[in-house]
């Protein structure tokens, strides 16, 4: 896991040696970057091409520093940087036999795979993955992102030239990208907590799509392809016993690659079924006990896990470290959370994930396994059993957080911050789909990537931690989401095969009794501040600006419900335009950045 950048200029730069715009370029990359990639630094130059490559070293310590290069049979050089990590790895080498290999890392297969096939190098991969490539021969730079969004890649065309990086704020800088808030995106973060689709917040600045594969030449995109990882057509025939065992052999399969590392790993356990899983399979592949990550928050209303989650590690024998998470954490560690998430998700998960990292570094794990996409494949979400419930559902997302709250100053009553979501419920409706899913396929498009993916990917890479998602795997897509509705829906229940496997690998897990959601306490804590705050919200510039000051003050007055969830998202709006917009130091806490 790693940071990745790069610039392709109108013409050759200088040279390694030169002190002009080529050094200036390659030092504001590295220094944007250098908090995913803490283990070392690298930079390569060809003709009008600068990448620069921060490294968080987990597979091939030694000899693992990117950029690879790699030459043609003419002289011409390819070169390749890479922020991910190939699962897949040791069956790409034992299969690519007439290759020389000059290192053990996961990211040199994919090199040599370009030169072979070219763009349809990508379709070999298992992982999670953000890639450049620079063909000297052709002028040419190949940028691809995995097929779940796994790891994020950012673009934009400068005046310097084409520039992409693995975070918008890496691009934004003299002679690249001036900064420039995408309205039309504010509102939708308002109203969702998270962005759609290409467009980012920042005017200029695009995502590349997940599964994209792009080419540049001269400048501009010249190609675009895209590999899809959910399969065509409806859910395919298995019998109960049939899919039970297919589910054991996949997870076996994908959390073992999934633990492939050089460097000590662990996991996050919630308590929930999908980190339930994770552990009974991981305590069954590992001889030596798994270490495992719980947060907590104490004194509140909201249920706390880790007491269930304490009784699981005890059952598997893993070292089971619990984390607090409390109301001081919560004013103290906000501004910083805000920093780290440049690409704006108002998630309130951000927290405890924030400290579950932090935890997790200071105990010398530099991986650890996550849950998340457990509930897209395997239909955990209650709004995917009102989806097979009745014949004509709602569409999705059909109120925003803000809507009749009287705090938004323009009402949008043509609804234009759903456009993106309602894009991709279209696109998501495929013959043959059935209307789970439909709805499963709408949010691995847009909650998935855009919110779930980007929180754990920036909190943990704020650490130096990388985050792995055996659940997103190609293997378990093609099996998942293929599945029969009553295998994911049964008696009012999501998973459900999940469940019926989790019963008897684990059944301490108690995986068909009834489960409280998971939620933070931010309401509780925003009350307690609630005048204040909300004052301070209510002055900022950013929110005068498209609010009603009093019903800004109101919803922080009484942070119930709804109310509640539009003043966190407006707390948390107000801090992230502070820093990354209007440029304020992100010191101190929630009162002082408010305050400055």
């Amino acid at each position: 896991m790693c940071g990745i950048a790069g610039l392709v200029g109108h013409s050759p730069f200088a040279g390694a040696d030169a002190k002009g715009t080529d050094a200036g370029v390659i030092e504001h990359f590295t220094n944007a970057l250098a908090h995913r990639g803490p283990d070392g630094q690298g930079a390569y130059q060809n003709g009008p091409c600068i990448l620069v490559h921060t490294r968080l070293a987990i597979v091939d310590l030694k000899t693992g520093d990117q950029p690879f290069v790699a030459r043609r049979e003419n002289g011409d050089e390819v070169a390749l940087i890479a922020n991910g990590e190939i699962y897949n790895n040791p069956e790409l080498r034992q299969s690519m036999t007439d290759s020389v290999f000059s290192t053990q890392s996961d990211c040199e297969p994919p090199l040599h795979l370009y030169l072979k096939h070219g763009v349809k190098f990508v379709d070999q991969l298992r992982g999670m993955y953000a890639i450049a490539i620079w063909d000297a021969a052709h002028n040419r730079l190949v940028l691809s992102r995995d097929p779940f969004g796994i790891k994020p890649l950012y673009y934009a065309e400068t005046s310097s030239g084409f520039a992409f990086a693995s975070e918008p704020r890496a691009l934004i800088a003299p002679n690249l990208v001036a900064m420039r808030l995408n309205e039309a995106k504010r509102n939708e973060l308002l109203q969702l907590q998270f962005t759609t689709g290409t467009d980012t917040a920042y005017s200029g600045i695009r995502r590349l799509a997940p599964g994209e594969t792009i080419v540049v030449e001269h400048g501009s995109i010249i190609e675009r392809h895209h590999r899809s990882v959910l399969p065509e057509g409806g859910p395919k025939g298995r019998t109960r016993m049939d899919a039970l065992s297919r589910l054991d052999q996949v997870l076996n399969d994908t959390v073992g690659v999934h633990q492939r590392a050089d460097v000590p790993y662990g996991m996050f356990l919630s308590g929930g079924i999908d980190s339930s899983v994770l552990l009974a399979m991981m305590s069954r592949l590992n001889e030596q006990p798994v270490t495992a990550f719980t947060a907590g928050f104490s004194g509140t209303e909201v249920h706390d896990e880790r007491e269930h989650a304490r009784e699981l590690a005890r059952t598997e024998n893993a070292i089971h470290i619990e984390v607090e998470f409390g109301e001081k954490d919560f004013w103290s560690e906000l501004p910083k959370i805000a920093l780290h998430m440049d690409d704006p998700v108002a998630d309130y998960a951000l927290l405890p994930t924030w400290k579950l990292a932090q935890k997790a570094r200071a105990e010398g794990i530099k991986v650890v396994l996550a849950g998340e996409g457990g509930d897209e494949l395997f239909g955990g979400y209650g709004r995917y059993r009102t989806a097979r419930r009745w014949l004509f559902p709602k569409d999705m997302y059909r109120k925003g957080i803000m809507d009749g709250l009287g705090l938004l100053l323009d009402s949008d009553p043509a609804q234009v911050w759903r456009v993106g979501m309602a894009q991709a419920g279209i696109e998501a409706k495929m013959p043959g789909r059935t209307r789970l899913q439909a709805v499963q396929a709408q949010d691995i498009a847009t909650w998935l990537p855009d919110d779930l993916l980007t929180k754990v990917d920036r909190m943990l890479m704020a650490h130096g931690v990388e985050g792995r998602v055996p659940f997103l795997d190609p293997q378990m897509a093609q099996f998942a989401y293929a599945l029969p509705d009553r295998f994911k829906i049964r008696r009012g229940l999501g998973k459900a095969v999940l469940r019926q496997w989790l019963a008897t690998a684990m059944p301490s897990a108690r995986p068909f009794s009834k489960r409280r959601g998971f939620t933070v306490p931010v309401g509780e804590w925003i009350a307690g501040q609630g005048a204040r705050v909300g004052e301070l919200v209510a002055k900022q510039d950013c929110i005068q600006a498209i609010c009603d000051v009093n019903a800004v003050k109101d919803a922080f007055a009484m942070p119930l419900g709804r109310a509640g969830k539009a003043a966190w998202t407006l707390l948390f709006y107000a801090l992230w335009h502070n820093i990354h917009v209007e440029g304020r130091s992100p010191d101190g806490d929630v009162f002082d950045v408010l305050s400055a």
